[in-house]
């Protein structure tokens, strides 16, 4: 488009010359992903000459001076470090803007307020089951259910509509789906998945939603949040807690945040999560505006990103050094005890030694500590002992990366790290290609997959990273697709974190590399038809039921529908070699299929291997 505007303006060549050498490299670069994308390029060509409108402005805009819009509500780092960045003046900036340490702090995106999206969802009360869905599958944090009480909803704005509740633990309550337009990236999940008979989300252009929806959305984030009312550890109950990530800059319909941003709800008060470098570190921590946030009580994940390679190691340090102080500080906490303490004070103590290792338990002995030590300041022990009240609740260790990085870069790190049996939890954002540096092919990517430095289609299989480390036996292994089974992932997730041992979660996660037909605001859809055609199988491996005498594999999906090939038609990844390789890609893909029947029927034989043995008296 800019470039016609460009030859249409300038006139260094004739524009229709110039409209005949773009179209002829328009053919060229994009006829791989079909010729739907082709003429949809060349029509954005011609509709460019006829949407030319020439602007008249001011002379005087020549000499404007730039200014930088700050609040007096807004925190110094925001209005001294933040918003000079942002306005590409981050040069100007001294050393002494920064903090010493170089730490920056959290819970920044909230003050972007981009309004970059074209269409926003607009919710109809009336069509609303309140199932929390929508909020569920947003990567952004965009859309959350509200709970209020009658008094808080005297105060709303004009046109804050609520319904009552549904379900008698909310019961006195107003709900209200809230969308927050100017941090939406318009990408449409939300409606596409609203499971109600007449959708109760409608995409509507964002500039007629904002006037109305800011003053709703400003008045929203004051109502307290209410996560204590339903189970966490539920589709509807985990969204009434906050998320913990929020507003990143992942693309629109991201398929990697939405797994992050649940993570993030159910244990992110509590989190210390170690990045490797990809998408995950780009959308999670870049300069200066940081998505992930706390609580009312300041409490929220601590992250660090270090190198692509070494995630596994890196985290693994953090963790060797917390056990040591904890270990350090139940020693002392022992020690208390054989003193001559008040009894609430050694009742909390004990309490506290009986439940170090359990997170509950330990925040809340952890709490009644903080409160009852302070009195007893000038005691030498009890005041270490109070200096290390940091370390009370136990924290939940995770290692965030992409397929990238786990299949292939820091594999190594990762299997050392799940082999020390240590209680740590590996996220894998499965992509099935390095996704942050353009879609090149990594050991993830599948048989017939095109990617760069696969041009003619991958010749080699899937790397099983999940059947590989089953066979420790003692990791918790599951592989997971929020778009197919919301239950089943939160399930895993639970089940992986409070497994006192190493787990491993693979999650499938469409990209923007994929080329989905349908479009990113169908992320959640295409990890549905994954999970149905056979593409994407759920399991969960939990080495407690072994030990219980069960059988400790569990296979979460269904046998394949028979939409295998309708499936990798839907995706240019797969759809391009059919272009430029007909033959090659009926071989390939025919090959692929054959690849993940044989896996799911090895699932199958795991699952059940009483039902193989019937099978062979039979014959």
């Amino acid at each position: 488009i800019m470039q016609t505007a460009f030859f249409k303006l300038a006139n260094v060549i004739p524009v229709d010359d110039a409209i005949l050498y773009l179209k002829d490299q328009i053919k060229k670069m994009f006829s791989k992903k079909g010729d739907k994308i082709v003429n949809m390029n060349f029509e954005a060509v011609d509709k460019t000459l006829d949407n030319l409108i020439e602007i008249k402005y001011p002379k005087a805009w020549a000499d404007a001076v730039d200014t930088i819009a700050t609040s007096k509500d807004e925190p110094d780092f925001v209005k001294n470090v933040l918003r000079p960045m942002v306005a590409q003046q981050g040069d100007k900036l001294p050393v002494s803007a920064f903090s010493p340490d170089g730490i920056f702090p959290v819970a920044t995106t909230q003050y972007e307020k981009r309004g970059v999206a074209i269409n926003v969802p607009e919710w109809i009360m009336d069509n609303c089951v309140q199932c929390n869905q929508c909020s569920m599958v947003c990567p952004h944090a965009a859309i959350r259910p509200v709970l209020l009480t009658d008094i808080e909803l005297a105060k709303a704005p004009k046109g804050f509509e609520t319904i009552k509740t549904v379900g008698k633990e909310l019961k006195g309550y107003n709900f209200r789906m809230q969308v927050n337009t100017l941090d939406c990236m318009g990408c449409g999940n939300c409606a596409d998945i609203c499971p109600a008979k007449k959708k109760a989300l409608v995409m509507k252009p964002i500039e007629f939603q904002t006037e109305a929806q800011v003053p709703n959305h400003k008045f929203a984030v004051e109502v307290p949040v209410r996560d204590n009312l339903i189970k966490r550890d539920s589709i509807k109950g985990s969204q009434f807690c906050q998320p913990l990530l929020e507003f990143s800059g992942a693309c629109a319909g991201c398929g990697e945040t939405p797994y992050a941003k649940l993570i993030t709800q159910l244990f992110g008060e509590r989190m210390i999560i170690g990045n490797a470098t990809g998408c995950t570190s780009i959308w999670g921590g870049s300069a200066p505006a940081i998505p992930y946030c706390v609580n009312k009580d300041g409490f929220g994940p601590t992250w660090a990103n270090s190198l692509f390679e070494d995630p596994a190691e890196f985290t693994y340090g953090m963790f060797l050094g917390a056990l040591q102080q904890r270990r350090k500080l139940a020693d002392l906490v022992q020690e208390a005890c054989n003193t001559k303490i008040p009894k609430k004070l050694k009742d909390a103590m004990q309490g506290w030694l009986g439940n170090m290792q359990d997170p509950e338990g330990s925040r809340k002995y952890g709490d009644q500590l903080k409160a009852l030590l302070p009195e007893y300041k000038d005691n030498p022990l009890l005041s270490e002992i109070l200096d290390m009240s940091k370390l009370f609740t136990k924290k939940s260790y995770w290692i965030f990366l992409g397929d990238g990085a786990a299949y292939d870069i820091a594999y190594g790190g990762i299997d050392h790290v799940l082999a020390t049996g240590e209680d740590i939890n590996v996220m894998v954002y499965d992509t099935e290609v390095y996704s942050n540096t353009g879609g090149q092919s990594s050991k993830a990517t599948p048989t017939g997959s095109v990617a760069k430095f696969a041009a003619s289609g991958k010749k080699t299989a899937k790397k099983d990273l999940g059947a590989m480390l089953m066979t420790y036996g003692y990791v918790y292994v599951a592989s997971v697709a929020m778009g197919a089974n919301k239950q089943q992932l939160i399930k895993a997730l639970t089940e992986a974190e409070s497994y006192n041992g190493p787990s491993l979660i693979l999650g499938y996660a469409p990209c923007i590399n994929h080329g989905i037909k349908k479009g990113m605001g169908k992320s959640q859809e295409e990890e549905k038809l994954a999970v149905q055609s056979g593409y994407w199988p759920l399991y969960r491996y939990n080495p407690l039921l072994k030990a219980e005498g069960e059988n400790p594999f569990m296979l979460d999906s269904r046998q394949p529908d028979g939409s295998f090939q309708e499936f990798l038609a839907g995706e240019v990844r797969y759809a391009s070699l059919k272009q430029s390789f007909p033959d090659e890609a009926k071989r390939l893909h025919a090959r692929l299929e054959n690849e993940f029947n044989e896996r799911y029927e090895s699932f199958k034989i795991k699952a059940d291997p009483k039902s193989v043995c019937d099978e062979d008296k039979k014959d």
